[in-house]
């Protein structure tokens, strides 16, 4: 899962070295924390927050194969 979020992130913002993908696991959920740098938080929110709410669902999708329960927060 982390390694898709940083591919998703890195793919959309220009300085694809600050993005990092911190983990928490608690138990049957698991958050993920994604930082990129500050001009390119705009490019991984979208307009009205679509860009991150695609990102979350293509997470989330993922994840259910796994039968976790999957959050992503974007700092």
């Amino acid at each position: 899962m982390k390694q898709l979020i940083e591919l998703i992130a890195k793919s959309l913002v220009d300085n694809p070295d600050m993005v990092i993908v911190n983990e928490k696991d608690d138990g049957k959920t698991v958050i993920y924390e994604l930082s990129v740098a500050d001009d390119d938080m705009g490019k991984v929110i979208g307009k009205q927050g679509r860009i991150a709410k695609a990102m979350r669902t293509v997470v989330k999708a993922a994840a259910a194969r796994e039968y976790k329960k999957v959050i992503v927060e974007i700092i």
